[in-house]
């Protein structure tokens, strides 16, 4: 029996008012262009799929085993401090145009992350960020009160560590390089990916204890 496709797009969008709330202002211009894309072979439905599949498969896995690989390497992790989006193409992980920038910290210095203005975020290496990174809350003290809120996440620096806050923008993206934790000599680059969390990538945490690798969990 054939069916009525009289109420979908032509890459398959239901034209349908929102189950939740009516679509917004920009939702309605990005359904409009690309709906125009493919009416004129731009694009194809079957090329936007795979690219939202695409970015949907990124995750912090992937930075953590760029982590995990410049923790065993010290030539990776070279590379990595001067031209982080190129160490991590090495790997497989397209960078596109965006410049990636690698802070390291040490048993000196504490390295944070935010997006002052928006929520500019290295989607491309970890994927999307969480939602308290883009409240302005935490882009406002980041800045302002940047050890306090450390301290909500769980994160108590010590007073002569130096802690760098460092600020995104929308050509320019940083990733923490967090310490290697001790007890994990010896480890495999995959179990050694597994201390290294979301929010270690950011600045608010740090890697996990070897002894807590068994209930890791990278979200």
């Amino acid at each position: 029996m054939p069916h009525d496709h009289a109420e979908l797009s032509p890459s398959g969008h239901p034209y349908r008012q929102d189950l939740d709330a009516p679509l917004t202002r920009f939702q309605t211009m990005e359904i409009a262009v690309r709906e125009l894309l493919i009416e004129k072979g731009v694009l194809t439905a079957e090329e936007v799929a795979a690219q939202i599949a695409r970015m949907d498969a990124r995750s912090p896995r992937n930075g953590a085993a760029v982590v995990a690989r410049a923790w065993v390497d010290p030539a990776f992790k070279a590379r990595l401090l001067a031209d982080a989006s190129a160490a991590c193409r090495e790997m497989g992980f397209e960078i596109d145009g965006l410049k990636l920038i690698a802070v390291e910290n040490t048993d000196q210095t504490h390295n944070l992350v935010v997006c002052t203005l928006c929520s500019c975020y290295p989607r491309n290496l970890i994927g999307p960020p969480p939602d308290w990174y883009k409240e302005r809350a935490y882009r406002t003290r980041a800045v302002r009160a940047p050890r306090p809120l450390l301290r909500e996440f769980g994160l108590e620096l010590a007073p002569d560590i130096r802690l760098q806050v460092h600020d995104s923008t929308a050509d320019m993206r940083y990733i923490v390089l967090p310490q290697r934790p001790a007890g994990a000599e010896g480890w495999s680059e995959d179990q050694l990916a597994a201390l290294v969390t979301r929010d270690s990538l950011i600045g608010v945490g740090v890697a996990l204890e070897p002894r807590h690798v068994s209930s890791a969990k990278i979200s």
